[in-house]
């Protein structure tokens, strides 16, 4: 398994130099999930975030081999280096959501301070909205991406 990542990591993500690639898995069928991608993107000014559905093969791939849930698609996880992913490195729900915004730097690491609440705390809320987010927000309805640069940036 390990084997099919690495060629599905490697077929998929562009290597920058010396920098770490952030990936940022979500609920591909979501509404809110897709908008919550869609408002990264257009904040991302250096284009840092890579983004992949958790239905994907290289999303697939990943929890797998993480020995994360494959089936599981009430969670964004946060990769902070998808070119070199270590065991126990993802991090999921507000963790994931508060470490995307403090890759978008400027005013948004100062939410994403909010990591210093417990879990216990920031998660409750989270699984609620997870939990309704489908009768909340719906299905996600595929719509071209405002910015057709933007594609470059999901894997699989």
């Amino acid at each position: 398994m390990a084997t099919e990542y690495t060629a599905a990591m490697s077929q998929t993500a562009p290597k920058p130099a010396n920098d770490a690639l952030p990936v940022l898995l979500y609920d591909g069928e979501c509404g809110l999930c897709n908008a919550v991608v869609r408002f990264l993107l257009r904040r991302d000014k250096v284009g840092r975030l890579r983004f992949a559905r958790l239905q994907s093969r290289p999303a697939q791939d990943y929890l797998a081999a993480q020995g994360l849930p494959t089936a599981d698609y009430d969670s964004l996880v946060f990769v902070p280096d998808w070119n070199q992913p270590m065991p126990g490195a993802a991090l999921l729900r507000t963790d994931g959501a508060l470490a995307a915004l403090a890759e978008l730097g400027g005013d948004w690491r100062t939410v994403a301070k909010l990591r210093g609440l417990p879990r216990c705390l920031r998660d409750p809320f989270y699984k609620l909205v997870a939990r309704t987010r489908y009768a909340l927000f719906g299905k996600y309805r595929s719509k071209p991406l405002p910015d057709t640069s933007w594609a470059e940036r999901f894997l699989g």
